[in-house]
């Protein structure tokens, strides 16, 4: 199980991740209520990792623009790979 911080953008003009030295950074098009934009973090992560929507859990970070993730089936450098 990999565990991993993301930095969410949430009204983005479109969805898309981006990685840098800097860390991770998710674009959403959902706006930050009711949870929404956590689900859309959680459905691109998935896509893009290639794992079940629930496979992809939010530990930490419910209301906050920094999240912390939790992915089974998946180590970090696989991580790295799949997002890279």
């Amino acid at each position: 199980m990999a565990r991993f911080t993301v930095r969410v953008t949430p009204r983005a003009s479109r969805e898309r991740i981006e990685v840098s030295e800097a860390g991770i950074r998710v674009y959403v098009t959902a706006a930050p209520t009711d949870g929404e934009a956590n689900e859309a973090v959680q459905a691109v992560l998935a896509k893009k990792l290639k794992v079940a929507k629930g496979k992809v859990e939010l530990v930490r970070g419910h209301t906050s623009r920094e999240k912390e993730f939790s992915v089974e089936e998946v180590d970090l450098d696989e991580l790295r790979r799949r997002l890279s």
